[in-house]
């Protein structure tokens, strides 16, 4: 196995037009949660894939078991729990911006534990990925996910983080103090710039950059959406540029983004290499509605970087 993640997996419902989600008369329906979107893009890229998590017997369970399997996500170590319903999400916007309505309270997710972690699927896997959407869903399921994190690092398994700071889920000190220690407990972090502002309580991207390479990882991508990245690699600081889109919906960009990075890191490519890469496949993702469908594939990331060949610009700090 290339890559496991541990999360939380949801439906997704998108509203047809620009209407406020009351007023809404069509959804598109599709698929959800950060963890898994990130398992879909890795594995779009090439990467052999594994999801750690738990679903309800109900429909929507087995709508995302059906998805797994139809893009190669490895499904051992998904429990399907009796009477159990799985999450679900609106998507409604307008103009300006896109609104998120979650109803996700008591998902079986939110029942993971360390005694779903798998020793043997962790100690085995080249690349571990967690997310603070997992850790903020509920202490057990947090504590699942520093079990995972603390077997993979006894085992060497790479252990990727992207923070993916949700205010609404948790209190802001809570989210810094375990974000704090799972950044600690990483070899690759991957924030984001307005998250990391947040987290950190600094301005300057690198700063925040530098706050989150200062805490021990040996890999920093920070996603700054269409001013690209700032990439930290034991001690060098690349400037990744954007690749130039005009976007119709960013949901699930960064998402798409740490699949293919993790998913490059663990095929042999530099971390600049991965981070142009997964710079590509971000700015396509949003080329399309909802989190999964619009999700290139690793055919067309290479299209479009013979299209747009440019310069890293590295600097040693």
């Amino acid at each position: 196995m290339d890559i496991l993640a541990l999360g939380e997996p949801l439906l997704e419902f998108t509203a047809g037009d620009d209407r406020p989600l009351e007023a809404a008369r069509t959804f598109a329906v599709g698929y959800g949660g950060d963890t898994s979107n990130v398992l879909i893009s890795a594995s779009r890229c090439g990467a052999a894939t594994g999801y750690i998590t738990r679903i309800g017997d109900d429909g929507f369970g087995t709508a995302l078991l059906r998805l797994w399997q139809a893009e190669g996500v490895d499904t051992a170590h998904v429990v399907r729990e009796p009477g159990g319903r799985t999450g679900i999400y609106f998507i409604s916007r307008d103009a300006a911006h896109s609104s998120f309505t979650y109803y996700r309270a008591g998902s079986p997710a939110s029942r993971l534990s360390p005694a779903d972690v798998p020793g043997d699927a962790v100690a085995r896997a080249r690349a571990l990925h967690v997310s603070g959407i997992t850790q903020a869903i509920s202490v057990s399921a947090c504590d699942a996910a520093f079990h995972a994190m603390r077997l993979a690092r006894r085992h060497q398994t790479l252990v990727t983080y992207d923070p993916n700071h949700r205010p609404a889920l948790w209190p802001l000190d809570r989210a810094r103090a375990v974000v704090t220690r799972s950044v600690e407990l990483c070899d690759v972090a991957l924030p984001n710039v307005e998250e990391g502002r947040q987290l950190t309580e600094l301005d300057d991207p690198e700063a925040v950059l530098a706050w989150f390479a200062a805490r021990g990882p040996r890999i920093v991508a920070l996603k700054m959406g269409d001013r690209g990245v700032l990439l930290w690699d034991d001690g060098h600081v690349s400037e990744i540029p954007p690749h130039p889109v005009v976007p119709v919906d960013s949901t699930g960009a960064g998402d798409a983004f740490d699949g293919a990075f993790v998913a490059r890191l663990v095929q042999g490519a530099t971390p600049s290499d991965a981070a142009r890469y997964a710079a590509v496949a971000g700015a396509l993702t949003t080329q399309g509605d909802g989190a999964v469908h619009p999700i290139p594939r690793d055919a067309a990331i290479r299209s479009a970087l013979r299209k747009d060949p440019i310069t890293i610009h590295q600097r040693r700090r």
